[in-house]
């Protein structure tokens, strides 16, 4: 005996809705947003034509019925016509019965049932509906405020067909604001939902090639122009009591690794040492491939002494790094090049001073920092 999971049934059902509003249209090359979107205005439509019709069935005025019954009947019909229409035929029409549909019902009932306010969902839709199209969009603007216009002088200040009682009118007032504002928060919710996830995807990419542009590529470090641009920033929100300490730092003797163990094998050199790199390096602390095997390390509101202790355990990290691959197993060593910037000078002479540090500790035998 098989046994069905409580609930599957209205689930199943619920789906099955869905899917048949999503369908798409049998034309090609057609979005089918636009038809989905005018569906649910339909099926909107339709509920608040049966809710009327069921308020007036408790007051038994069957011409009033009759005449739900009957635009009903036509939404249901224009509802099947969008799965054969092109959506922008659908659109259309679906002004068209809209338009029809209410001037006649301030024709029967008056100016101040509200429903001539449904002109706005039919502005909104139009507006989303096509992409560009600005001169046709501006027209069809202005033909529904001429229309507007139109039926305020045809209907506001005649005798409607239809006379309700104030608690009538109040009663469908209240049902056409709540269904306006459905509509308008449907077109617009799915419409704009799209927009905003096409521009947080676009503010995604942006970033994306901005991270790419700033970052080496081998080693996942800021790159060269990165790092001048973190300077600059450095230096424009500098004041007389902050300072920050550069240095320019080489690997030892790296062209014998390359030429020993082939570039791969440097490669992963490079990569180990920015590991280090990342890890020691906390909070404002900035890195970056200068350039080959050059680094450019930079200490924002750090003087040169309290940065010296910094790269002097980077050294030692370094130096104690073991590289294996395969049977092969290398230890490298750094220079380091330390100098503090100085607010009087510029950048590019605080980058050279620290270059020619470096070199300097090169002809020193290597393996050190000189500050």
């Amino acid at each position: 005996m098989d046994h069905k999971v409580p609930g599957t049934e209205s689930g199943s059902l619920f789906n099955r809705i869905v899917d048949f509003i999503n369908k798409d249209v049998e034309a090609k090359n057609e979005t089918k947003k636009l038809t989905v979107v005018i569906r649910i205005l339909l099926i909107s439509v339709m509920v608040y034509f049966s809710i009327n019709g069921i308020i007036n069935v408790k007051e038994l005025n069957f011409a009033v019925i009759l005449f739900y019954v009957l635009f009903f009947a036509i939404f249901a019909g224009l509802f099947v016509i969008s799965y054969y229409c092109r959506s922008m035929v659908t659109l259309w029409i679906f002004n068209f019965g809209m338009i029809v549909w209410i001037y006649i019902i301030l024709y029967l009932y008056g100016w101040n049932i509200g429903v001539q306010h449904f002109l706005m969902v039919m502005l909104v839709l139009f507006f989303f509906s096509s992409y560009k199209r600005y001169t046709r969009k501006i027209m069809y603007a202005v033909f529904l405020c001429a229309l507007r216009i139109l039926l305020f002088y045809i209907c506001r200040y005649r005798d409607p067909l239809w006379p309700l009682t104030a608690s009538g009118e109040n009663m469908l007032q209240i049902v056409n604001t709540i269904t306006i504002f459905w509509c308008l928060s449907v077109v617009v919710f799915i419409f704009s939902n799209n927009s905003q996830e096409l521009e947080r995807k676009l503010m995604d990419y942006n970033m994306q090639l901005e991270e790419l542009a700033n970052t080496d590529a081998l080693t996942g470090l800021n790159n060269r122009r990165k790092a001048l641009q973190y300077m600059e920033y450095l230096i424009q929100k500098s004041s007389d009591y902050t300072t920050f300490s550069l240095c320019i730092c080489d690997i030892d003797f790296f062209k014998k690794v390359n030429d020993n163990y082939g570039h791969d094998f440097g490669d992963e050199v490079l990569k180990g040492i920015s590991q280090i790199f990342k890890k020691e390096l906390k909070g404002k602390d900035f890195v970056a491939r200068w350039g080959g095997e050059e680094f450019l390390l930079l200490f924002p509101d750090c003087n040169r002494d309290d940065a010296y202790l910094k790269v002097e355990n980077i050294r030692d990290k370094i130096k104690s790094m073991k590289i294996r691959r395969d049977d092969i197993e290398v230890s490298v060593t750094m220079t380091f090049g330390l100098t503090e910037y100085d607010f009087n000078s510029d950048l590019v002479a605080s980058i050279k001073e620290a270059d020619e540090r470096l070199y300097q500790g090169k002809e020193q035998g290597r393996d050190r920092i000189i500050y």
